[in-house]
């Protein structure tokens, strides 16, 4: 699974979490990979465990319920250069990049553990955060062997 172009949103921002965790779902939908209902799948596990996994990153994806929903894999990357707070205040876990995750059986994996991997070193996370295009995101993710 490679990440396309249409599935990259650059120079976002958000009020809140859940709007951030929507555009990335709707990129989603857009796309195909998942009906409407995903969206808010994606809400309530972040509700029930944060998704925001460390080093300016969330990573939205629905409960294992709404697997249902899932029609193919995908992958939507948006980012947000001011950040957005996923945390209890306004010091705590901000993401500037979110990685929306919709897969069918394990397809999604392979390319998860990338993005994991590029983004534990955090210049990596702040070379994406940068980035003026998707194209550029696109390229600096490929970039991870």
């Amino acid at each position: 699974m490679e990440l396309q172009k249409n599935m990259v949103l650059v120079d976002q921002a958000y009020q809140t979490k859940e709007e951030a965790i929507r555009s990335t779902g709707q990129l989603l939908v857009d796309a195909g990979c998942v009906e409407p209902d995903y969206i808010e799948a994606m809400i309530e596990r972040n509700k029930l465990v944060s998704v925001y996994m460390g080093n300016f990153i969330a990573i939205p994806h629905g409960t294992d319920d709404a697997k249902k929903f899932v029609k193919k894999s995908g992958i939507s990357v948006v980012q947000v250069p001011s950040g957005v707070q996923f945390g209890k205040d306004d010091t705590d876990d901000v993401a500037m990049l979110l990685f929306g995750i919709a897969g069918v059986e394990n397809e999604h994996l392979e390319i998860l553990q990338k993005i994991a991997l590029f983004c534990s070193d955090v210049e990596n996370v702040v070379k994406l955060a940068d980035a003026k295009t998707s194209e550029e995101i696109i390229r600096l993710l490929q970039e991870v062997k």
